[in-house]
C-alpha cells in the first residue's frame, strides 16, 4: 500500500493552539520504520505548512502536502511547491474584523487563513455568519470556507487532500500501489473519495467517518497500528 496521513487529530492529540501541539517522543522513528517498510511509499497530507509538519517530526522528513493540498513535496529532500500568498490587505481586514471577538484567533497560513476557537466554541456560529458574508463581499480572490474541528479556513478553491493524494499516486514509489488515507475530520472526506477512487480506501479516527471503511479509536491507536506495521 501507499500510505497517507493526516496529522492533528490523526498522529497527534489537538492542543489548545496549534503551535501547542506536539508529537509523542518515539513518533518520528516509528514513522521513519514504516516508511521504510513501505520501500517510501508513505507521506503526510496535513492542513499545517510543511514547515511545519518538519517542524513537528524533527529531524525526520518525509514526503509531504501542507496547507490542504496548497504545498506539496513529492519527495523527503525535494524541492516544495510554495502556493501564491493572499494579499496581506485581505488578511489584515479580515483580523480587524475578528478583533471584537475574544477567543477566536486569526492564523495567516500565507495561501490561506485560518481561524482558531478552540478557546470560545461558543462562536461557532457567529463566526461561520461572519466568514460567509466577508466571502460574498470579496470580488477577488475567489475563496472557499472550510469546516474543520474548533476552526474555519478560508482557502482558494482547486486544491485539496485528494488532489495532493492524487500527485503523489503519480510518481515513484507510491504508483502502483493501493492508497490508503486515515483521518480525523469530516473535512477530509475529499481524501476518502481520492483513495477510494484509486483502488484503495480511508480510514478515520474518533467515528465512522462518512467514505471511510473502517476507523481508530484515537491518535494512540493510530501510533500503535503504525509501530505494528513498523
Amino acid at each position: 500500500m501507499a500510505l497517507f496521513l493526516d496529522v492533528d487529530g490523526t498522529l497527534i492529540d489537538f492542543a489548545a493552539s496549534p503551535e501547542a501541539a506536539f508529537a509523542p517522543a518515539e513518533l518520528p522513528a516509528i514513522l521513519q520504520s514504516a516508511s521504510r517498510r513501505l520501500n517510501g511509499a508513505l507521506a503526510l497530507v496535513s492542513g499545517r505548512s510543511i514547515a511545519e509538519l518538519d517542524r513537528l517530526m524533527a529531524p525526520l522528513q518525509l514526503p509531504s502536502s501542507g496547507l490542504h493540498g496548497a504545498e506539496l513535496r513529492l519527495t523527503p529532500a525535494g524541492p516544495a511547491t510554495t502556493p501564491a500568498k493572499l494579499p496581506v490587505e485581505l488578511v489584515e481586514a479580515l483580523r480587524g474584523q475578528l478583533a471584537s471577538y475574544d477567543g477566536a484567533k486569526l492564523e495567516d497560513k500565507g495561501a490561506s487563513i485560518a481561524i482558531h476557537y478552540r478557546a470560545a466554541p461558543h462562536l461557532a456560529a457567529e463566526l461561520h455568519a461572519l466568514l460567509l458574508r466577508y466571502i460574498g463581499r470579496m470580488e477577488a480572490p475567489p475563496l472557499e470556507l472550510m469546516v474543520g474541528e474548533l476552526v474555519y479556513e478560508l482557502k482558494p478553491p482547486g486544491f485539496d487532500k485528494g488532489t495532493a493524494i492524487s500527485a503523489f499516486m503519480q510518481c515513484a514509489p507510491f504508483s502502483g500501489r493501493k492508497p490508503v488515507f486515515i483521518a480525523d475530520h469530516p473535512i477530509d472526506q475529499a481524501g476518502f473519495a481520492t483513495a477510494t477512487s484509486l483502488g484503495g480506501y480511508g480510514l478515520s479516527v474518533g467515528r465512522l467517518l462518512p467514505g471511510a471503511a473502517c476507523w481508530f479509536s484515537d491518535t494512540e491507536a493510530v501510533r500503535a497500528w503504525l509501530k505494528d506495521l513498523a
